[in-house]
């Protein structure tokens, strides 16, 4: 604060005087009385607002003295704009916290927190993937796959069999038996037409999921195993065989809102528990060490199946999915001819190896069946496994076939 008047000339000092406060307090009580006594209103206070002049990097609250007239700046916020901006803060904290649970909501794209994925009952190595890497993996599946035709049916979704996929993935390794595929296993009921659960047997902890169409006997099957193998630790299975989970979950929702014929055939939708082996399973000794969920499903139910077909592998990027040896070449030749009527017939195309896999229970127990899977996929057995890998385009190419076939495929 400054004064806008001098003391009288007798109180005034030499310059090189100093005043000390006391004195121009009462000079400025004495310049305030003499206009009060003259009629004259009182001096108007000016505030200095000028910045005091810190150095760069020196805080208002440094021992530096403020030069006279000068007013400190505050060490602090004033309460109302403190006030306000720590409501701005909080609304938008508030509104970033229910974009997130909306963006990962109970929905096929939706995952579980850290803690569920990698606490105590999680299985060893299992490791939690962001909600944010899992949205860059789901949009760089989403790019063009120009080695994979387009199908001209639009019955088959792949984006959210891609979420789907995403579900499952999230989830961490979820090898047969293990609390992360329990969880997951709860989910997948949900997505299938009268859904149930069957225990297999001979094997306490492994259920298999079974939903259905109900139709003519005897049925047919889409299957697909949903469990993962063991090693290498941290194996997620985005194509083995988390894809072929999601192709047939959105199979049956396809064929379960399509108006079907009179006579049309009995549709089950299968996931087998136990595909990939046990601890202490021998890999040269797969046929009877693993498939475990397939081998009790086809000793409980061959007899009630008229032919299966099974998505293992079936969505890589450059998908190619050549007749397996063991597949059954007359149901092979019209699942084919499904895809060539969808538009995808050259993805289908040639001859493959022979593959022990959940469909070979079925060969064995008389039963036609086909295994889908590329074999070639780059990626196979590895860590590197993983939802980015994946295409929609391939995705779709499967599904649309699965979906022609199933609606298609009549008593032999």
């Amino acid at each position: 604060m400054c004064m806008c008047e001098a003391g009288p000339s007798w109180w005034r000092k030499p310059a090189s005087t100093a005043v000390s406060r006391s004195e121009r307090c009462w000079a400025m009580g004495w310049v305030l009385r003499r206009r009060a006594a003259a009629g004259r209103p009182r001096a108007r206070r000016v505030r200095d607002r000028r910045r005091p002049p810190y150095p760069r990097g020196a805080s208002a609250s440094s021992t530096a003295p403020a030069p006279v007239g000068s007013r400190p700046m505050p060490d602090r916020l004033p309460i109302r704009r403190a006030v306000r901006l720590a409501g701005g803060a909080g609304l938008a904290a508030l509104l970033l916290v229910v974009l997130v649970l909306v963006a990962t909501g109970d929905d096929p794209g939706a995952t579980r927190s850290a803690a569920a994925t990698t606490g105590p009952a999680a299985p060893a190595g299992a490791r939690a993937t962001s909600g944010a890497a899992l949205d860059a993996a789901l949009r760089a599946a989403r790019r063009p796959d120009r080695a994979v035709p387009s199908a001209r049916t639009r019955r088959f979704d792949a984006d959210r069999a891609l979420r789907l996929v995403r579900l499952q993935v999230a989830a961490g390794p979820r090898p047969a038996g293990s609390a992360a595929l329990a969880r997951v296993r709860r989910q997948l009921v949900r997505r299938l037409p009268r859904a149930r659960e069957e225990a297999v047997a001979g094997h306490p902890g492994l259920v298999n999921v079974v939903g259905r169409i109900p139709g003519r006997a005897p049925a047919i099957v889409l299957a697909a195993h949903y469990d993962t193998q063991l090693r290498p630790e941290g194996f997620v299975g985005a194509n083995d065989s988390a894809a072929g989970t999601a192709a047939v979950l959105e199979a049956a929702r396809a064929l379960a809102r399509q108006e079907r014929p009179a006579g049309a055939r009995e549709v089950r939708f299968v996931l087998f528990d136990g595909e990939e082996l046990p601890v202490g399973g021998s890999e040269d000794a797969f046929a009877r060490d693993g498939l475990r969920g397939s081998r009790a499903y086809a000793a409980a139910h061959a007899d009630e199946v008229g032919a299966l077909v099974l998505a293992d592998y079936v969505a890589g990027r450059g998908l190619r999915l050549p007749r397996e040896l063991g597949s059954d070449p007359g149901l092979w030749g019209r699942v084919r001819a499904a895809a060539t009527r969808v538009g995808v017939g050259r993805v289908f195309a040639g001859t493959g190896v022979g593959i022990i896999d959940d469909h070979l229970p079925f060969v064995q127990a008389g039963v036609p069946a086909v295994d889908l899977i590329d074999w070639d996929y780059p990626q196979k057995n590895t860590g590197r496994d993983t939802l980015d890998r994946l295409s929609a385009g391939a995705m779709d190419a499967t599904g649309e076939t699965l979906v022609e076939w199933a609606a298609t495929e009549r008593r032999r």
